[in-house]
């Protein structure tokens, strides 16, 4: 970016940097947790000043709004996915889809074992279909229609839901992160996800001896069996109950696995869930357009199964989108300006051990989260960053594909205006500051690798097959360019 005359915008200072961070963190900090704001106006205050700064720093504004619209470019895949998800919870919710997952859900699972269960199947259908947004958006709000009935901490169940959809969305080939992470790095995916397997597989077994045991307290403090057979009763006597409405989401499952995109795989979900709506609850045609752009409503007169069954639609997602485009206006001009990067060198710059070295590398992907709350940004800068100094030191790139992938994705969904924390908010009604305590996989996860690196767990020499590898993936990835 130059201006008219040709003359280039300079880097910014660290000072300036870090003003532009301090200003959006303050204002989020006084507007939600004094004010009880919503998050949209402190984005957008702390856009205009970080384009003041750009200001400062010799752009015009129209570079500054071709940063801000490459921002928000950026996300509009996910945008489309979010679309895509509000209006299946809609179309679901009103062909009883989701009830007669709850319905199920309440015969089968029970207050101790609905933790362990809950990160189980969210991990077993987020490896299949390689993403954390489609597993909280279909399977995830069932089940927490289910922790809602039997009488489980939404918060809690909220944490479960998260840590085994982005244990998926870690390690699964077919999720576009850790595939991204690879690429970055410069390894190949399945020596990456073999890799990351010697940290987290550790984790996810801590994090399931975790979930038993608050199973055990929770199980402890007797749901009210009355209200399961009330919230059964109210579904049951609004829709028609049958095993067959479980075929859409299978369907989507299955599509997803066999490699269909997520935007058509779940678009085909919608269709079979206006088609199986249309069979089983005699929804027409309205009904179905309804429930997509404005969410079911449900009306039982009973106000748990209300407020249980009341979600969806894209007007309803509506809230979400419009909290993305802002905060990525924000990331767009921090990262086309260099603010980020200039925080970012500076606070790594020094690091001489290996371990300080990876845990630089992971406090980047952190920051990139926080700063340009987006985790493929996360996987992004601290790849094109750190990936050549691993080389220069001997280290294997699975090293650096481990270290921005196991903090990069799955701190993502506990940052309140990351993409991926706004995503997990709204299709779970649990706010991300209150989920968070509980999402063990994501907050012990990147512990673990800086402390298995710090006994030399994970520190693996690059070997000469290694070398040769490295220079045709970036020829590869020159080529792509």
């Amino acid at each position: 970016m130059s201006d008219a005359k040709g003359k280039a915008p300079r880097k910014p200072y660290l000072w300036e940097a870090l003003l532009s961070l301090g200003v959006l963190i303050a204002v989020m900090a006084v507007g939600i947790a004094v004010f009880e704001a919503d998050a949209h106006i402190p984005l957008l205050i702390g856009a205009g000043f970080a384009a003041l700064m750009a200001m400062r720093l010799g752009y015009k504004w129209g570079d500054i709004e071709k940063a801000m619209f490459g921002g928000i470019y950026h996300v509009l895949q996910a945008i489309i996915i979010l679309f895509v998800i509000g209006i299946i919870i809609g179309v679901w919710m009103t062909a009883g889809v989701v009830p007669t997952m709850i319905y199920y859900g309440l015969n089968i699972l029970s207050p101790r074992t609905f933790l362990v269960a809950t990160l189980l199947i969210c991990s077993v259908t987020s490896v299949a279909i390689g993403t954390s947004w489609g597993t909280a958006g279909t399977i995830g709000v069932a089940l927490m229609g289910v922790a809602i009935g039997l009488g489980i901490n939404p918060a809690l169940a909220a944490g479960a839901v998260v840590s085994g959809a982005y244990f998926g969305d870690k390690l699964s080939p077919l999720s576009d992160t850790t595939n991204l992470a690879a690429a970055m790095a410069g390894t190949d995916l399945f020596t990456h996800i073999k890799f990351m397997l010697r940290s987290t597989i550790p984790v996810y077994l801590i994090v399931v001896i975790i979930y038993v045991v608050m199973g055990i307290n929770a199980g402890a403090s007797d749901a009210s069996f009355a209200g399961i057979e009330v919230i059964q009763g109210g579904i049951a006597d609004t829709f028609n109950i049958s095993p067959f409405l479980l075929i859409p989401p299978l369907v989507v499952i299955a599509l997803v696995a066999m490699k269909v995109p997520a935007i058509p795989g779940i678009f085909i979900g919608v269709v079979l869930g206006g088609i199986f709506g249309a069979i089983f609850q005699g929804n027409n045609l309205g009904d179905i357009m309804g429930a997509a752009y404005g969410g079911f409503a449900s009306d039982t007169g009973i106000e748990v199964v209300d407020e249980l069954l009341s979600k969806g639609g894209l007007e309803g997602i509506m809230f979400a989108v419009s909290l993305i485009i802002l905060a990525m206006m924000f990331g767009g001009i921090m990262e086309k300006t260099g603010q980020l990067e200039v925080v970012v060198s500076k606070a790594v710059k020094g690091f001489k051990s290996v371990t300080a070295f990876v845990g630089a590398t992971m406090f980047t992907s952190v920051a990139s989260n926080i700063a340009i709350p987006d985790q493929y940004i996360a996987i992004v800068v601290p790849g094109r960053m750190f990936s050549p100094e691993y080389k220069n030191r001997g280290l294997h790139p699975k090293m650096c594909s481990n270290a921005i992938d196991s903090a990069g994705t799955v701190t993502s969904p506990l940052v309140p205006w990351n993409t991926c924390g706004i995503a997990m908010a709204t299709f779970l009604g649990v706010s991300t500051i209150e989920y968070l305590p509980f999402a063990f996989f994501n907050l012990l996860g990147p512990i673990a690798v800086v402390v298995m690196t710090g006994l030399g767990l994970l520190t693996v020499k690059r070997s000469k097959d290694t070398a040769s590898i490295i220079g045709y993936d970036a020829k590869e990835e020159a080529s792509r360019e």
